[in-house]
C-alpha cells in the first residue's frame, strides 16, 4: 500500500541517534511517504548520517537553527496536498498517514487531523490525549471527530495549501507552543481542526532536550499569542493569571521579559480573532485551568 498524498517533514537538531531511529520507522511504513528532513544546523554529524543511511530522504540544510520555521522551509518545497509533521523522536504508525489523508480528502473544510499519541517505550497514552478526545470546542455535524482549538505539530497531518496560506509557523515564536497562533489563524481563515482517535503516532521523548528553555519559550509564546489575537480585556486577565500561576523562577521571569520587550512588534501585528473563533477558544478555558498535561503555563 503506497500512498502519494502525504509528505512527512521532520526538523532536527543534534539528535542523530533518535532521528535515525525515526527514519527507520518511517521507511518501513506501508504508505512509503516522501520524507523531508530539515537539519537545523546540527554539529553531531546528523546530515552526513542521513545522507549515508537514508539516501531516499530529501535533506535540507538551512545552515542555521530555524526552529519550527524549518517546517515552513520544507512545506514550501513539497508537492503533495498534505504534510505530516513529526519530531526526530516520534514516528507515525502504519496506516495512520493514509487514514488522515482519507479524512482530509473527504472533508474539504478540514485543515488538520491530530492523532493519538502513544509514549514509548511503555506504550502508554500521552496525558494530553484525554484532553483532545474530550475537547469541548463546538464543531459542525460533518466533522469526523472532536473539534480542536489548536493542534500538536508533532502529531498532526495538515492540508499543505491551508498551511501556506496562513503563513506557516511565525519565525518569532521559534519552538514551544508555536502551534497556537497558526491554529487560530487557520480557524480565522474558515478551516476546522479535528482529533482522530483511530490514528496513532509514537513518541519516545529524547533525552537530549532543554526543558527549561522550552518552558521559557512556551510561556513567552502564550503571552504573545494572547496579546496578538485575543480581545484586550481577555488578554489582560490572561496575562495577570499567568503572572500569578507560573513558577516563580528564572525561566518564567525571562519569558515575561522577552514577551514585554516585543510589545512594539505585538502592537504593529495585533489582529483580533473573529467573534466565532474567539467563542470557540473561550470554551477551552475551564479545561486549560484544570489541565495536568500542559507544561508551559504551570
Amino acid at each position: 500500500m503506497t500512498d502519494p498524498r502525504t509528505t512527512v517533514v521532520v526538523i532536527t537538531h543534534n539528535r542523530r541517534p533518535e532521528l535515525l531511529r525515526t527514519l527507520g520507522h518511517l521507511a518501513a511504513l506501508p504508505e512509503r511517504p516522501q520524507v523531508v528532513v530539515v537539519d537545523n544546523a546540527s554539529t553531531d554529524g546528523t546530515a552526513d548520517a542521513v545522507a549515508r543511511h537514508h539516501p531516499e530522504v530529501r535533506l535540507l540544510r538551512p545552515g542555521r537553527n530555524l526552529g519550527a520555521v524549518g517546517r515552513n522551509l520544507a512545506v514550501r518545497q513539497i508537492r503533495t496536498p498534505y504534510v505530516a509533521f513529526c519530531d526526530d523522536d516520534s514516528w507515525w504508525a502504519p496506516g495512520s498517514l493514509a487514514g488522515a489523508a482519507d479524512l482530509l480528502d473527504a472533508h474539504p473544510a478540514l485543515a488538520t487531523v491530530t492523532a493519538r499519541i502513544v509514549v514509548e517505550p511503555d506504550g502508554t497514552e500521552d496525558p494530553i490525549v484525554g484532553e483532545l478526545r474530550d475537547s469541548p470546542v463546538p464543531g459542525p455535524p460533518w466533522l469526523p471527530g472532536p473539534a480542536l482549538g489548536s493542534f500538536l505539530a508533532a502529531a498532526t497531518v495538515l492540508r499543505a495549501g491551508a498551511f501556506r496560506a496562513a503563513g506557516g509557523f511565525h519565525p518569532r515564536l521559534w519552538l514551544g507552543g508555536e502551534e497556537e497562533l497558526l491554529a487560530a489563524d487557520l480557524a480565522a481563515d474558515g478551516w476546522w481542526l479535528t482529533y482522530a482517535d483511530d490514528l496513532t503516532i509514537h513518541h519516545q521523548p529524547s533525552v537530549v532536550r532543554d526543558s527549561t528553555l522550552r518552558r521559557t519559550h512556551g510561556i513567552r509564546n502564550t503571552l504573545w499569542f494572547t496579546w496578538l489575537r485575543r480581545p484586550a480585556g481577555y488578554a489582560l486577565r490572561r496575562t495577570l493569571h499567568l503572572a500569578r500561576t507560573v513558577p516563580r523562577d528564572t525561566a518564567s521571569l525571562r519569558a515575561f521579559a522577552e514577551a514585554a520587550a516585543a510589545l512594539p512588534w505585538v502592537l504593529r501585528e495585533r489582529r483580533v480573532l473573529p467573534p466565532d473563533v474567539e467563542a470557540r477558544l473561550r470554551t477551552l478555558e475551564p479545561a486549560q485551568r484544570d489541565s495536568t498535561a500542559r507544561s508551559y503555563t504551570g
